[in-house]
């Protein structure tokens, strides 16, 4: 078997050849171009294209599809990439050692996504940087004005009806003198706002239409609180629902999983992993936070999870929007659109609680009566997680023999004060 295993650079890439039956290899270097990829794929015997994850190997794959080359995509994420003990890094031996990793079978592949689902993601990321630069000649225009005292409207009001009084301390920059030069300035960043303006407006036209003939944008955005922003980039991200096994594995994905610390006897779990798309992660807690405003399966979900606590309320917010983007998932999956009776009343079974007499009365001790005094309401039991069963006994010994007297701190007497 010949795999060929690619360490792909910006400009050149380094192939190995690695023979498994006579475990001999060879190297070759190329440009990263597709005439270059054409002619290494023509010119060798390949039965299987091994590289990792990075930004030409999209095209890379799409390349070996045509050919029909078997190809394995591997994250440099995995375990298997924890190269800390090497004396040695360079191009060929990572690529060698790439090529021993995919003949012993221990790398794990990615879904490399459709050409067509790279370009919707693309052009969402874009959005986002456009947003974030206009954002940034706002924010410089409103300091060239506070640091010369000068005021406009506050919020959106000073970019619609507040426009003019702004245009009116343009000039430009050819016409200023020493003293005004921050006008030439002022004119500068407006034109460019103008300009980032327009295009900003021409990628939300084409994203609108592009959402109204994707029935999975259309069905996502059924939810209370979702809107067309979060429902596109949640489906460029899924791509293609079938893949994820259950709801822990598309949690996983996008990095909305607790870290887990596990040693003998202790198990922890930690803060999320974050291993997932941020972009798509702060969108759902936005989205998160503002459903509980019409959503009345997110109210109860996230008044279920924070139990009255207000220490609790952020860890609430990020556990409803995994749940939203679980949901999210699985009606992609299933063809289905929102249906808000049936989570509702699961949601409601799942709140109530399941403790007996003496649970409820020690509740009612440690709350002091039933009637919370912050705002009312009834206090509602804990819930309790039932004790988990004795684990084995190694030794019927006791630690410490009975026939040993138990040791007590030894106390120094005190000293009577030194005679002078």
């Amino acid at each position: 078997m010949m795999i060929c295993s690619l360490d792909l650079g910006k400009f050149k890439s380094v192939a190995c050849f690695f023979n498994t039956e006579k475990q001999a290899y060879r190297f070759e270097t190329i440009l990263t171009k597709v005439s270059h990829v054409n002619h290494l794929f023509e010119s060798n015997e390949i039965d299987l294209v091994v590289m990792e994850a990075c930004g030409p190997s999209g095209w890379i794959s799409d390349v070996c599809h045509q050919r029909k080359l078997k190809t394995i995509v591997c994250s440099t994420n995995d375990e298997a990439w924890a190269w800390k003990n090497i004396k040695r890094k360079t191009d060929r031996d990572d690529a060698l050692r790439l090529a021993k990793m995919a003949m012993m079978k221990d790398l794990t592949s990615v879904h490399v996504p459709s050409p067509q689902i790279r370009e919707q993601r693309a052009i969402i990321k874009y959005r986002k940087n456009l947003d974030y630069r206009i954002t940034r000649i706002k924010n410089g225009i409103r300091a060239s004005f506070a640091n010369r005292g000068i005021e406009i409207d506050t919020g959106a009001r000073a970019w619609n009806t507040g426009r003019a009084h702004i245009d009116s301390h343009r000039k430009p920059i050819h016409e200023c003198g020493t003293d005004d030069l921050w006008k030439g300035q002022l004119d500068s960043e407006l034109k460019q706002l103008d300009e980032l303006t327009t295009e900003m407006e021409a990628i939300e036209q084409r994203l609108e239409l592009f959402a109204a003939d994707n029935a999975h944008i259309q069905r996502v955005m059924t939810i209370p609180g979702v809107g067309r922003k979060t429902a596109e980039m949640l489906v460029a991200a899924i791509d293609d629902p079938h893949r994820f096994k259950n709801a822990r594995h598309i949690s996983s994905y996008l990095g909305m999983t607790p870290r887990q610390y596990q040693s003998g006897e202790m198990d922890r779990s930690g803060r999320i992993s974050k291993r997932g798309p941020r972009m798509l992660r702060s969108m759902l807690l936005e989205c998160a936070w503002a459903s509980l405003r019409y959503n009345e399966w997110s109210k109860l979900t996230f008044n279920r999870i924070h139990g009255g606590s207000t220490t609790r309320r952020k860890k609430a917010g990020i556990a409803l929007a995994r749940k939203i983007a679980v949901v999210a998932w699985a009606m992609m999956r299933d063809e289905t659109n929102w249906n808000a009776s049936k989570l509702i009343a699961e949601e409601k079974q799942e709140a109530e609680p399941e403790c007996s007499e003496e649970d409820v009365k020690l509740t009612t001790k440690a709350v002091g009566s039933k009637e919370n005094p912050r705002n009312g309401a009834t206090a509602r039991p804990l819930k309790r997680a039932k004790p988990k069963p004795p684990g084995p006994i190694h030794s019927e010994e006791p630690k410490h023999a009975a026939s040993q007297p138990k040791r007590t701190p030894h106390r120094t007497s005190r000293r009577s004060p030194m005679k002078t």
